[in-house]
């Protein structure tokens, strides 16, 4: 694996660990480093994904969910991730 993927992957870790302990403010910062960091890695779209949740569950406010389709049609079309948000579509 090169580098690069493996270090995202390597962070995307640690945001599944902060995620998975409830520290949703601490998991959405490190998947948004993940796309700052490594747009164009593979790991990249599962970070979009699970950062627009963690804002979500941060806030409640669920009008994210509702922009992530779009998101996902202009960054990551061709993702599986893009298939997990179609039923928030507006």
């Amino acid at each position: 694996m090169p580098k690069n993927e493996f270090r995202a992957q390597l962070e995307l870790g640690l945001a599944r660990t902060a995620l998975m302990n409830k520290d949703w403010a601490d998991a959405e910062q490190r998947y948004a480093a993940v796309l700052e960091r490594y747009p164009d890695s593979k790991a990249a779209p599962e970070a979009l994904y699970w950062k627009g949740v963690s804002h979500y569950k941060k806030t409640n406010d669920h009008t994210v969910l509702g922009e992530m389709p779009e998101q996902f049609r202009q960054r990551y079309p061709d993702s599986i991730w893009a298939l997990k948000t179609a039923a928030w579509a507006h």
